[in-house]
């Protein structure tokens, strides 16, 4: 279920949304780094401000989500989505897959403007990412015959450690990764009711 055994092709043809997000992490990584897009200018523009948002830009409520300034973050971040977005874009399906991951990716950073102070700066994909982590745990307590034994096997230590690891690292958002987690509980909780979900 989380073994990727696809080649980059295959990758490709069978998980279109997953492909299309890693490669504008990317792709906004590299423009920060060439002379005619400056890293500061762009940063600047894209990253999470909550005082800007609260002065009406609210783009940067969906921006941060694809923004990464230490290749370390980006792929750290980059590789969780290919390992455990394939299953979902699959059972989802590529609209339902995408609004579910932005909406997660969103409500973290929600949290943040309310909670963080006015001038707090967040960027990063994690929300996102925990979000899809509260998916599967949603379906794993709410409907478990849904989720291979495999899957359930692997999901819960990795959230588990995955919350554990936000508190002991340093320049985190624990608000957005918790409020990310939360949302994808929330969403996966109301999805399964009203659609059924099954990994092949």
């Amino acid at each position: 279920m989380f073994v990727r055994t696809e080649s980059i092709r295959q990758f490709i043809r069978l998980y279109p949304v997953i492909t299309a997000l890693v490669a504008i992490h990317i792709a906004i990584f590299l423009s920060m780094r060439l002379p005619l897009f400056p890293q500061k200018l762009i940063f600047e523009k894209l990253a999470g401000v909550n005082v800007l948002i609260e002065l009406g830009e609210y783009w940067r409520l969906v921006t941060p989500i694809f923004v990464h300034v230490a290749f370390s973050h980006l792929l750290f971040n980059s590789f969780s989505l290919v390992l455990f977005g394939p299953a979902l874009e699959r059972a989802l399906g590529r609209i339902q897959f995408i609004l579910i991951y932005i909406s997660c990716g969103v409500a973290a950073n929600v949290a943040t403007l309310i909670l963080k102070p006015p001038y707090y700066t967040h960027i990063g994909a994690s929300g996102a990412i925990f979000g899809l982590f509260g998916i599967y745990l949603a379906i794993i307590f709410f409907k478990k015959e849904a989720m291979p034994q495999q899957g359930k096997q692997v999901i819960l230590p990795i959230a588990a450690l995955s919350v554990i690891m936000t508190f002991f690292q340093a320049n985190i958002n624990i608000t957005g990764h918790i409020f990310g987690l939360i949302a994808g509980i929330l969403i996966g909780a109301v999805l399964i009711k009203i659609r059924p979900i099954r990994f092949q």
